[in-house]
């Protein structure tokens, strides 16, 4: 191949993939500027990191967008969603749930999935907690993860809207950077299960 065809096939490559990120970013928007439906039965809050005991600017972004919520639908059940893992001294659904009391969300509610390592597990794990009469709930996660949890949690059969909270702005690039590459895989394992 020579130089004029590899720039050529560099630059085809190059706008491909923007046109991806770009068409992966639509995506996302689109989910996080969707409002959350009123008297949800259940709420999962998706774990994030915790630092020590101390939630993460992320987590604790989360968990005021949940409490923001349960003080105008106080009948939702909650799911604290999320395992323990290095650096951390408490499962990140312990953190969520002492902080939603700190803030006066009644204890009897809140219930925790102390087992998952990532959003599949967080999804699928807190299914188990949710009576079967519950038909319509929310999941409360970032501004750059609301589109994929949301799909993981119909493709497991589950009535759900996100209810974004605000991504810290230090860390924008790096999570929506990751988020890509979740959702190509995400997408991936999707196609490959389809054609098993």
């Amino acid at each position: 191949m020579n130089k004029k065809k590899r720039i050529w096939l560099l630059c085809s490559l190059a706008v491909l993939g923007f046109l991806y990120v770009a068409a992966l970013q639509y995506k996302i928007s689109q989910h996080w500027e969707s409002e959350a439906p009123q008297n949800a039965d259940y709420v999962i809050i998706l774990g994030a990191r915790v630092k020590g005991t101390v939630p993460s600017l992320a987590l604790n972004s989360r968990i005021q967008a949940a409490v923001e919520y349960l003080e105008e639908n106080e009948e939702a059940i909650i799911i604290a969603s999320g395992g323990r893992g290095p650096g951390e001294d408490i499962s990140e659904a312990e953190a969520i749930k002492r902080e939603l009391i700190k803030q006066g969300i009644n204890e009897s509610q809140i219930f925790l999935e102390e087992k998952s390592t990532d959003t599949y597990e967080n999804i699928r794990m807190s299914k188990a907690l949710i009576s079967d009469h519950s038909q319509t709930g929310i999941v409360v996660t970032n501004t750059f993860h609301v589109y994929r949890s949301v799909q993981i949690a119909k493709d497991e059969g589950l009535t759900i809207a996100g209810l974004s909270a605000e991504t810290p702005s230090q860390a924008v690039p790096k999570s929506y950077i990751r988020e890509y590459m979740a959702i190509t895989k995400y997408y991936l394992i999707k196609y490959l299960n389809r054609k098993e």
